[in-house]
């Protein structure tokens, strides 16, 4: 359960969906092939492939997206299968077909970290929000920058005590 920041109880966003935060369960392991997957897109654009080749990459591409929905939550496995086309068992995909479905697999990546990153950063600016709500609440003179001496400790005086030193500024004497 999320805290909002106006101070009620949130379980999910106004449209019923978990947060994105929440749909990645493996953040580390969809960069790693979110990054490989980028780099294989730009070695298809970078040099002519052979049949083998070919056939390599589509394998390569099947396995990536299997390792991907092993780290994503079942909404976002569903959404990444539904944009996602298989390529035909019978033959090995041309280069521009391979190219497509690293360049769309590589966008649909992309979308979810900026999602991700944009999540993030709300969040931030909400909790920040929140604190200065907190300070703002506080009485005058609690800025929270203050440290407080524990029970029973005596305290600094401050500027606007009784100064009995004629202005010097003096310290805690024992």
């Amino acid at each position: 359960m999320t805290q909002a920041a106006d101070g009620g109880d949130e379980a999910d966003d106004d449209d019923g969906e978990r947060h994105i935060t929440e749909l990645v369960e493996q953040p580390a392991k969809v960069m790693r092939i979110g990054s490989m997957i980028r780099q294989l897109l730009e070695e298809v654009k970078a040099a002519p492939l052979d049949e083998a080749s070919r056939n390599r990459l589509k394998d390569i591409h099947a396995a990536s997206i299997k390792e991907l929905e092993t780290g994503l939550a079942p909404e976002l496995v569903e959404e990444l299968e539904r944009l996602s086309l298989p390529f035909t068992e019978d033959g090995t995909p041309s280069e521009g077909e391979l190219r497509i479905a690293q360049a769309q697999l590589v966008g649909w990546l992309e979308g979810l970290f900026h999602g991700i990153q944009t999540a993030i950063y709300a969040q931030q600016m909400a909790s920040r929000a929140q604190l200065e709500q907190m300070r703002r609440a506080l009485p005058a003179g609690h800025s929270g920058h203050t440290q407080q001496a524990p029970p029973g400790m005596p305290t600094m005086p401050t500027e606007d005590a009784d100064d009995h030193t004629g202005g010097r500024g003096g310290g805690m004497y024992l």
